[in-house]
């Protein structure tokens, strides 16, 4: 016979079970098992030895994060060490969480105890004072406070904000290229020319919503059609052809429709650019090195497919060569043919610029030089981009190195250069850094003053209010009883 107890963490609590009988083999037959469904059959098994409720909501918060996260927190080492038997024998304790159990295995011999179900079933009869609604609302409260501390504390909310702009980005260019389409068809019935003289999508909607009916257009348009097209020649290239215009007569309500869809495929251009400046400024915040290195857009597609930065930086070269070419690569691994060389950072310049025979030999060490920049950005206290402009020189090198044969310089030298620079900028970052937190810490006590002595004068006013007025008065009343 083993004696055996059982922890349980509830929202309310730890609990600590002591069972009276224990057969391990016994405990696993499925007779057993459901006789511990029953809560007469579990208390001749199961008997309380000790509970310790939580004193706050903020400490049971701090044990079920201790708790997810596979640490042993001070309260429960304390109850443990307070409740179970003491003796040179270690004591068997069966724990329900995994990780929980490889925390305490030190200490203790921890199992995984079938009774656990039982008890989790019919806890609040186990307890005394504890009722069912009680251990719900316990439960509830912990719940929501979890929860709520779990996304606020998210490690990940900066790579979310680059996701979900890049997402919206790609989803804002293929809205916008659809809709000025069919700005062009629905214009182009009443003025076919402009679309051979106009190329530009956003130019071509503003100057739509600008022309309107093409027969008002004269002399006096000039002026505001250069100023969208930004080209004399072409301006007065549209004011020719719209005298000789081939295009059909359109009313004025058709006008009206043609005009505000116009006006909202402006507003959507606009947005994307504001779209675009806000992605910079958050690739410059999270990861500087990789946007150096590969541009924003690029590096944020390969942060989004990853799912994070931190994803994105355990990840091997290899795999951030090929990433975005899954399908490519499956269908190649089934079908015996050749894997793709590369997969997102196609779209970078480098690839482009590269000869044919050398694409892929560029787009491995390009690859190579992505994981090292967003491991740096990852893991790195102080964010700068110096690392980012090495490793795009090093790219450069090494496209000079295929054309030209120059001897590309030692990576090694390269990094301790960069290490040097970094080391630089991030002292000087951090002194900026501590010259603003004590500017403000004296904005903040010179409010403090004010305040303090804003609240002397009120309370001076209300003494001077309670003993007759103004300053002066007693003065004033003493002159008066002497005559």
């Amino acid at each position: 016979m083993v004696l055996l107890h059982v922890l349980f963490e509830h929202a309310a609590g730890y609990a600590l079970f002591a069972v009276k009988e224990v057969e391990e083999i016994g405990m696993l037959l499925p007779q057993v098992e459901e006789s511990l469904l029953n809560v007469g059959k579990l208390n001749s098994v199961v008997k309380l030895a000790a509970f310790f409720p939580f004193k706050s909501a903020q400490s049971a918060l701090e044990n079920i994060n201790a708790i997810s996260e596979g640490v042993v927190h001070a309260d429960l080492k304390l109850f443990l060490e307070t409740n179970l038997p003491s003796g040179k024998k270690k004591n068997l304790l069966g724990v329900a969480d995994g990780k929980l159990g490889a925390a305490l295995q030190e200490d203790l011999l921890c199992c995984d105890s079938s009774v656990s179900l039982g008890v989790r079933l019919h806890f609040s009869s186990l307890v005394k004072g504890l009722t069912a609604l009680a251990a719900s609302k316990a439960q509830l409260g912990l719940g929501h406070s979890y929860s709520r501390a779990k996304v606020k504390f998210n490690v990940n909310r900066a790579d979310n904000m680059i996701i979900q702009s890049i997402a919206l980005l790609d989803q804002l260019d293929k809205d916008i290229n659809t809709f000025s389409m069919r700005v062009r068809e629905w214009y182009g019935y009443h003025f076919p020319e402009l679309i051979k003289i106009v190329s530009e999508n956003a130019t071509y909607c503003k100057l739509a919503k600008l022309i309107g009916n093409r027969k008002e257009l004269s002399e006096e348009s000039l002026e505001a059609l250069e100023e969208v097209t930004m080209d004399g020649a072409k301006a007065q290239a549209i004011l020719e052809a719209s005298r000789s215009s081939m295009g059909m007569d359109i009313s004025p309500i058709d006008l009206i429709n043609i005009e505000s869809f116009s006006s909202r495929v402006i507003s959507l251009t606009s947005y994307r650019l504001e779209l675009q400046e806000y992605l910079r400024s958050k690739m410059s915040q999270v990861a500087p090195n990789l946007s150096t290195l590969i541009g924003d857009v690029v590096g944020a597609r390969l942060i989004s497919h990853a799912g994070s930065l931190t994803n994105l930086a355990k990840y091997p070269a290899s795999t951030v060569q090929i990433l975005g070419a899954e399908k490519a690569l499956f269908r190649a691994l089934k079908t015996r043919g050749n894997t793709p060389k590369y997969g997102l950072i196609f779209h970078s310049t480098f690839i482009g610029r590269a000869a044919a025979k050398n694409k892929g030999r560029i787009s491995r060490y390009l690859a190579n030089k992505c994981t090292i920049a967003s491991r740096i950005d990852c893991f790195s206290e102080v964010p700068t981009s110096v690392f980012g402009d090495k490793l795009r020189d090093q790219v450069e090198e090494r496209l000079a190195f295929y054309e030209t044969g120059e001897t590309p310089r030692k990576n090694l030298d390269v990094m301790k250069e960069a290490v040097a620079e970094a080391s630089e900028v991030a002292a000087e970052i951090k002194r900026k850094l501590e010259k603003k937190e004590r500017k403000k810490k004296k904005r903040e006590k010179r409010k403090l003053e004010a305040l303090s002595t804003a609240e002397g004068e009120e309370e001076e006013e209300e003494e001077e209010v309670k003993t007759g007025g103004e300053p002066g008065s007693c003065v004033s009343v003493v002159c008066l009883l002497g005559r």
